[in-house]
């Protein structure tokens, strides 16, 4: 691959990481290099991830927001190989009278659906993460959730608010099949990865952030639960293959992808994020190293 112009990068033999942002790196990334992505989005005008204007989480509007996501969702889609998949973790978003001029939900999920099936991709299926409402509750202390809203008026009360997994498929045929064994893949697994509700995510299997955040930093630095991306990793790519992340975040996905025996590309803009990123990956392809090592001996 060429030299790829960004803030910084950070290699090993299984992974690539880079410092800068992400549409301006994968436009020099070659054609049909990438068998699966996964990754969970900035959320647009709602929280400051850094004081970078090339950060899509600075967008000063949804449309601004929009427009700037669907360069990586095109960039994405010329990456990917024909009959590959990629996954994106998100919800739907709050509104706020304040910034939206009307207290109710934002269908952010259904414009991510929007933005990949204009860019080419078929939407190919969705599954809903189950949060527990009563941590929701105590975490945002929204009016909808609160017990004595629903005494006083429940008009104005609502549901807790899930989490959901949605994979698109770029047209094509897969060149390369995604089998299972029945012995490494039970049916009774894939019974409950089947439900349209995964029920058993563990919501606080996640890396450490702590090292990564920053003094000025909002709260909101919540990596995607490894138990997601280890799922979508098993039903969607093969070991070996190059898993990409556009949002990487603290590295998470790629995290998972090396434990897993993938490789990785991942792209992050804030510098602290990607320092902890990198720290991350290392170790956990040092972890891989070293049972490949035990394997053979």
């Amino acid at each position: 691959m060429d030299e790829v112009k960004c803030l910084g990068e950070a290699h090993e033999v299984d992974f690539a990481a880079y410092h800068g942002d992400c549409v301006s790196v994968l436009r020099q990334l070659p054609d049909a290099s990438v068998d699966f992505s996964v990754y969970s989005p900035p959320f647009g005008s709602l929280f400051v991830y850094s004081d970078s204007i090339a950060d899509m989480g600075n967008s000063s509007c949804d449309d601004e927001f929009t427009e700037h996501y669907r360069y990586m969702v095109h960039e994405k889609f010329r990456l990917t190989k024909p009959g590959r998949l990629t996954a994106v973790h998100c919800s739907d978003l709050p509104m706020t009278k304040w910034r939206d001029g009307a207290v109710g939900i934002k269908d952010f999920s259904g414009d991510i659906i929007r933005i990949h099936q204009d860019a080419g991709w078929i939407f190919h299926s969705r599954r809903t993460i189950w949060k527990c409402p009563v941590v929701e509750m105590t975490r945002t202390k929204h009016v909808g959730l609160l017990y004595k809203q629903l005494r006083s008026d429940s008009s104005k009360s609502r549901g807790g608010m899930p989490d959901y997994l949605m994979t698109f498929i770029k047209p094509g045929e897969n060149a390369a099949p995604i089998t299972h064994d029945a012995a490494d893949f039970p049916v009774e697994q894939w019974q409950e990865w089947a439900s349209p509700v995964w029920m058993s995510i563990n919501q606080t299997n996640v890396l450490n952030v702590k090292n990564a955040r920053g003094a000025n930093d909002e709260k909101h630095l919540c990596p995607l639960q490894l138990d997601v991306i280890e799922r979508a990793l098993v039903l969607w790519s093969n070991p070996g293959d190059v898993v990409l992340s556009p949002f990487m975040g603290i590295g998470s996905e790629g995290f998972c992808s090396l434990k897993a025996g993938r490789r990785f590309i991942g792209i992050e803009l804030k510098d602290t994020y990607f320092r902890q990123a990198v720290e991350n990956l290392r170790g956990a392809s040092a972890q891989t190293d070293l049972f490949a090592q035990e394997a053979s001996a």
